[in-house]
């Protein structure tokens, strides 16, 4: 309720990922919530899977000689994600589809 309360002029889709802990017989999910279920060991289909593989691959030729260096040009890239590059990476035909479906 509070993550719908804080958001509640946003449609905010969770994606989980299938496991026992995820799942809940008398959850009310708020009406500004889709719930959606990624089918079993598919990490690849998790969003911020594919944000990390995006940002990895500008990191594989930079050498940092410390953790702090790494941790700033980890921040910079971050902070250079747009909304739209974040939906060119994630913007999967699966949350699509979920969208359609979702009662709101």
């Amino acid at each position: 309720n509070l993550v719908s309360q804080t958001f509640k002029d946003d449609l905010l889709i969770i994606q989980l990922d299938n496991g026992r802990f995820h799942k809940a017989k008398r959850l009310k999910v708020p009406d500004n919530i889709v719930l959606m279920f990624q089918p079993p060991h598919c990490p690849e289909l998790n969003p911020i899977e594919q944000v990390w593989q995006y940002l990895k691959r500008r990191l594989r030729w930079s050498l940092p000689t410390t953790l702090d260096q790494l941790r700033q040009q980890v921040k910079e890239r971050l902070d250079a994600l747009t909304p739209e590059v974040i939906f060119s990476i994630v913007g999967r035909r699966s949350i699509l589809d979920a969208l359609s479906v979702a009662e709101l």
